[in-house]
């Protein structure tokens, strides 16, 4: 009921409302409580020429399925090239995320739409990350660790960080284990694009290690805030907190709203946020589907293969397209000495570089340095 009122609520505009539909568990909820309730829905999805990124037949299933007005809204490396200057004079301040909400927002605007849904707040509240069942793990991990005398600790970390391979996940491993006990949150750890050791690298200021100190304060308090909360819901709020409030949500405004495009986020109605996190954490990892309460709550089946599917995020085949035809122009930018050549040491970035071609890191990593190079050079 609480979320049926929700979405209902944020219908109420003197526009036509529409919904941007990835194909994905959270936004078909959107779609299924407006189709329940008698409301045809005006959706938009984007369709990717590459065939692992492309989400069109769930996407027009959930269509087919509820009755919607769908447009979809091809897109491709050049068109992404093409937008990227407008994009990235549009952010205040640089960010990994938002040139996929960039792209569409303009399409959807262009297709007369000034008001338009998202499913965005649903896996923080209904526990759709891996890190609701990754992260508590690491907490208990870091605990046992806590209790060792840093003279065990050393050789442990040491041997983890030779056996644990170069992926970045097995880097942020052997970090936890060579962790102090300063160490604030292992959230913080997962969440973060490069671990220390690679963040000094790049950051050789010598004010790295002042602004660095000061951020750890902010985030323990930030721990201490959730310390009541059962494990779930901690990291419901830290995802909420940081990861939802200052890129997903920030990162939406803006890029939205350079295109005069409103963005509405039902399922962070105030009394639906309330509600979940009086759920107890356990409860929402419980059943044989992600996301349960939320599947569970619509009062209408979604089709099978939209529940059972793997779960991917509204995000580019940039994998593929930093080796494709964005490579000449990110590699230029991170090969490249710039103005900025203060901030950010060259032969760190060369090193990051080389890590993704070699598959040993993410196209996260290389995209957010260029995005930070190509900001610093349009802005300071």
């Amino acid at each position: 009921m609480i979320l049926q009122e929700s979405v209902l609520s944020h219908l109420v505009s003197d526009v036509p409302v529409g919904v941007f539909l990835s194909g994905g568990i959270d936004s078909s909820s959107l779609v299924a409580v407006m189709h329940r309730n008698g409301v045809r829905a005006n959706t938009f999805s984007l369709v990717f020429r590459e065939e692992e990124f492309n989400e069109a037949p769930f996407s027009r299933e959930v269509a087919r399925r509820f009755d919607t007005e769908h447009v979809e809204i091809p897109v491709s490396q050049a068109d992404t090239l093409a937008l990227l200057p407008e994009a990235l004079r549009a952010m205040d301040q640089p960010t990994v995320d938002g040139i996929n909400t960039y792209l569409v927002s303009a399409k959807a605007r262009a297709a007369g739409v000034k008001v338009a849904l998202t499913g965005l707040g649903a896996d923080e509240m209904f526990a759709g990350y891996s890190n609701f069942r990754r992260v508590p793990k690491m907490e208990r991990m870091a605990a046992r660790l806590n209790r060792l005398p840093a003279l065990a600790r050393r050789p442990l970390a040491a041997s983890v960080a030779m056996l644990a391979g170069k992926s970045d996940r097995n880097r942020k491993m052997a970090e936890l284990a060579g962790a102090e006990e300063s160490f604030v949150h292992p959230y913080f750890l997962v969440r973060g694009l490069f671990a220390a050791a690679e963040q000094r690298a790049l950051f050789p200021s010598d004010q790295y290690e002042a602004a660095n100190s000061s951020l750890d304060a902010v985030l323990s308090a930030s721990i201490a805030r959730s310390s009541n909360l059962d494990p779930v819901n901690r990291i419901s709020y830290l995802e909420s907190h940081w990861y939802m409030r200052n890129t997903l949500l920030r990162d939406s405004d803006f890029m939205s709203m350079a295109h005069g495009l409103e963005l509405r986020v039902p399922f962070l109605d105030r009394a639906l946020v309330e509600a979940c996190f009086r759920i107890p954490g356990k409860r929402k990892l419980q059943g044989s589907s992600p996301k349960s309460l939320l599947l569970a709550s619509l009062g209408v089946e979604l089709p099978g293969e939209i529940v059972k599917r793997p779960k991917r995020g509204f995000t580019f085949p940039f994998e593929r397209w930093l080796r494709g035809e964005m490579r000449p122009v990110v590699e230029n930018a991170l090969l490249t000495n710039g103005s900025d050549q203060s901030l950010l040491n060259c032969g760190a970035m060369h090193e990051v570089w080389n890590r993704f071609l070699a598959g040993e890191t993410s196209w996260t990593r290389p995209w957010s340095l260029f995005v930070l190079k190509r900001w610093c050079e349009e802005n300071l």
